[in-house]
């Protein structure tokens, strides 16, 4: 049986492709020893190719016998080769040891086929060595800086009366709630409801389309409204769920995915000053929805 031991590419490029290179080393039969004037031609070969490059060298046998014997003899004459370029010609680290067996199409004169083939580039082609080996470099994208959000000052929106309605918007607020660390719980000032109910009064919904900037510019921002009322001993009407609901009833229609938001009313249990509350500011501190980070990465 003829077998073929060989060192490889693990990319497995083809040896047909220009500037590539090869030399081979002829041996007795089954020798694994160098004969003096293949030795002296292997050295006149590294003389002449100090600045090439090792793809891959081939071992093949022409001789009668076990698989197992012939495997060994081809690796021999590798390894007797190997060893003498081995520290002299620049190598690629990425080559490994395969075994094709029969598969290697021998030539009809039993002298040619006991040989190890060197395969290399010279130094003229050293820059295009992946070009020659078919290898593809996918050059590292670099990331792209985040630059901070910028967030508009002002809006068009269609109003109650079906015109168009010029909105101006808190970029302070904004930029707050959108750089806010997990957990962190942020008031939206100034956000009315009419009288025991949870409609938005008209001259606050600009702060419900802040809330709706800050959501679609930081599209991985996940959020929870939380709901309080003030100026009475319970929440009977559970006013405060309501009202944090309606906000997140507005950004859910308005486009936002309802797996970034959440609610919840605390109807009177967290006032920030104690009920009942001495005057109007008072009333209106504890009158609040909150916006709480639940994500924001």
């Amino acid at each position: 049986m003829k077998n073929l031991f060989k060192f490889l590419l693990i990319f497995l490029f083809p040896f047909t492709l220009a500037a590539q290179e090869q030399f081979s080393i002829y041996f007795d039969s089954n020798k694994y020893e160098l004969k003096k004037g293949e030795q002296e031609r292997l050295d006149a070969w590294m003389l002449n190719n100090k600045e090439s490059k090792i793809l891959a060298i081939n071992g093949y046998t022409d001789e009668d016998g076990t698989t197992g014997l012939n495997d060994t003899l081809a690796q021999r004459r590798v390894s007797t080769v190997f060893g003498i370029l081995k520290g002299k010609i620049a190598t690629r680290e990425d080559f490994r040891i395969r075994s094709f067996g029969e598969l290697h199409k021998q030539s009809s004169k039993k002298a040619e086929n006991r040989k190890v083939t060197v395969y290399y580039i010279e130094k003229k082609d050293l820059a295009r060595e992946n070009e020659i080996l078919g290898i593809k470099v996918v050059k590292p994208v670099a990331p792209v800086a985040k630059g901070p959000k910028v967030y508009p000052d002002k809006i068009s929106v269609m109003g109650p009366n079906g015109k168009e309605t010029e909105l101006t918007l808190d970029v302070a607020f904004m930029k707050r709630v959108g750089e806010a660390k997990t957990g962190e719980k942020i008031k939206i000032e100034n956000l009315n409801f009419y009288e025991n109910t949870f409609g938005v009064m008209v001259e606050s919904r600009h702060r419900l389309y802040e809330l709706l900037q800050v959501m679609e510019a930081n599209p991985k921002l996940k959020i929870k409204l939380l709901g309080h009322v003030c100026c009475m001993k319970a929440d009977r009407n559970d006013l405060s769920t309501q009202r944090a609901k309606a906000v997140m009833m507005f950004l859910n229609q308005s486009g936002i995915e309802k797996s970034r938001l959440s609610f919840q009313g605390f109807g009177v249990s967290q006032p920030i000053y104690t009920i009942p509350e001495k005057n109007a500011d008072e009333r209106e501190a504890n009158r609040r929805v909150e916006v709480m980070i639940v994500e924001n990465p």
